[in-house]
Formats: structure tokens, C-alpha cells, sequence
């Protein structure tokens, strides 16, 4: 069998990432450079004179309004008590772990405390959910209806309050091949919520290939194309090739969410935890640039503070 070229790759080393980020000085630096690519400029008025003073870390003073700011004011690490060097090694373990990492392992790995290590975990979640919503799907694509919290017993396409539905979604391209992906948690399979997910997720061009259940004639308001196969129930099903990608997909995940999470609450976090599949997923082609990915992510993203957080929960 000949060596898979993604799953062998290099990626970056423990002892790569110390040697670019192992310091405070390197990691503010890094900062810097991935928020501010052009030299800084003032997030008020757009100045870019400045001067420059120390208050327990370094502050930038706009010459011509007045603000006056550090590297992390509005990103994710704002008001953070922590050294960036934990930040940075969270951002590590998060996107080079084959299977991802616990908020358990990350406050082990990180030396902090289980709260803290759940909340930069969620943080950076949150991050990668909000760039994968961004990706919309595009040529050949294959969905197929999905449940976390077990398997679904009885008539498809009627939930239980025990089990998160989700929408799994693979764009081939022109090789067959899988390329990217989107798992999104729905209200139930229904068509309203089907033509919901179709405006968020589907480019108009797509050619979407779908199993029978009905609620999937919904994508036709915004592809192009829509192929439906019925299938039927059993291991059969499973097995047409129409639907090969994306049910390696599928057992791939349950996989990973296994062997790396013991249990979670999907009802609240499915959102998050399947966006972090994802957004791993979609970037696999280079794994050692996740890391300056998620930090230019987590820069240019607006402060996530719990209560936000909480109210992204009470939202999906």
C-alpha cells in the first residue's frame, strides 16, 4: 500500500515550535507580525505614527488620537492573565495532535487549571467555527443526515431529545478525491431546516448528491444540481460509492471524538467540537501552517469573553 503523503507529513516538531515560539519575547513578536503584517496601525483611527511605553507588557500610543493599546487588545487574548507562551503552546497542541487535545490533557499539558484550560480551549473553538462559517461548499458534494449522542433508532429524520442532529457535507474534487468539508449542527431534518443549511453552506454551483430522505430536495434553493439515490437501511447503504466519502468521514469522526473526548455535552458544544474536525480536516495539506493560521485566526478575531461564549452556546 503506498504511504498516504497527508497523514506522513512532517508537520512542525516540539522542537521546532520552541525554537520559534518557545520565548514571551518570540510570541509577542509573532503576534505582532501576524496582526499587523503592514507595521501597526491604530484600530481607532487608522494612524500609523506611534510611540511606544511598557506597562507589564508592550503598549502602542496612536500620535494622533491618542489610543493607546497592546498586541492583544481586540483579539482573543484580550485581558488574558497568561503568559502568550501558554497561548501559543494551547495553538500547538490543538492543530498538530492527530486527534485533537482534551481541555483535560491541554490543563496537564499547559499547567493550569481545568477552568482555564475549557476556556482557552473554547476560545479557540470558537475561532475556528467562525472561519469554517465562511466556507461555503462548491462542485460535487455528498451530505448525509447524522446524529452525535448514539445511534438514531426508529424512522429516520425524527430526533430525540438525546441526540444532536447534524448535517455532513464533502466536496470532491475533480479526481474524486476529497477536498473539503462541513459538519453543522440543524434544528431536525426538516426542509425548512435543510433550505436553511443550503444558503449557509452550498455555493449556487454545486451539484449536491444526497440519499432519499426528502427533507434534501431543500438544497435545490440554492444548487444547482441536486442527485438523489435512494438506499435504503443496513451495512448496504453504507457501502454505495455514491456516498463513500462521506461516510469515511463519518467514521472518522466518531473515531476521533471517541478516542480524544470521553464525553461532552453535544446538545451545547456539537457546534464548536465538529467545526474543530473540520476546520483540522480542511487544512491538513500543510499541517506544520496551522499554527500561524489559527494564531492570524485568533488575532483577527474580536474578544470572546464567557458571556460570549454562552451565548454562542444558547444559540446552537
Amino acid at each position: 500500500m503506498a504511504m498516504n503523503k497527508i497523514q506522513f507529513q512532517v508537520g512542525m516538531s516540539l522542537h521546532k515550535f520552541l525554537h520559534r515560539y518557545g520565548t514571551e519575547e518570540q510570541c509577542e513578536a509573532a503576534l505582532y507580525a501576524s496582526r499587523w503584517p503592514q507595521g501597526w496601525q491604530c484600530s481607532r483611527c487608522d494612524g500609523r505614527r506611534y510611540c511606544c511605553t511598557h506597562n507589564g507588557r508592550r503598549l502602542w500610543e496612536c500620535l494622533d488620537c491618542g489610543y493607546q493599546c497592546s498586541s492583544i487588545v481586540g483579539t482573543v487574548f484580550e485581558n488574558t492573565k497568561l503568559p502568550l507562551t501558554i497561548w501559543f503552546l494551547a495553538i500547538y497542541l490543538m492543530t498538530q495532535s492527530k486527534n485533537a487535545v482534551s481541555a483535560l490533557e491541554l490543563k496537564r499539558q499547559l499547567g493550569v487549571s481545568y477552568k482555564t484550560a475549557w476556556l482557552i480551549k473554547h476560545k479557540l473553538l470558537q475561532t475556528m467555527l467562525l472561519r469554517e462559517e465562511q466556507r461555503r461548499l462548491d462542485g460535487r458534494v455528498e451530505i448525509d443526515d447524522a446524529y452525535l449522542g448514539g445511534e438514531k433508532q426508529g424512522k429516520r429524520g425524527r430526533g430525540a431529545a438525546s441526540k444532536t442532529p447534524f448535517v455532513a457535507a464533502i466536496q470532491t474534487n475533480s479526481e474524486g478525491r476529497p477536498h473539503f468539508m462541513r459538519l453543522t449542527p440543524v434544528a431536525g431534518f426538516t426542509h425548512e431546516a435543510l433550505k436553511q443549511w443550503s444558503t449557509e453552506c452550498l455555493a449556487s454551483t454545486a451539484h449536491v448528491v444526497s440519499d432519499g430522505l426528502w427533507c434534501f430536495e431543500a438544497v435545490t434553493h440554492t444548487a444547482a444540481q441536486h442527485e438523489r439515490h435512494v438506499v435504503g437501511n443496513g451495512k448496504l447503504a453504507v457501502k454505495r460509492p455514491e456516498f463513500h466519502w462521506v461516510n469515511t468521514l463519518l467514521g472518522n469522526l466518531k473515531t476521533a471524538l471517541s478516542g480524544t473526548y470521553h464525553a461532552f455535552n453535544h446538545a451545547k458544544y456539537a457546534h464548536r467540537y465538529l467545526a474543530e474536525f473540520s476546520y483540522r480536516f480542511n487544512r491538513r495539506f500543510d499541517l506544520a501552517a496551522m499554527v500561524p493560521r489559527l494564531l492570524r485566526a485568533a488575532v483577527t478575531t474580536k474578544p470572546l469573553p464567557l458571556s460570549i461564549l454562552r451565548i454562542s452556546e444558547a444559540r446552537n
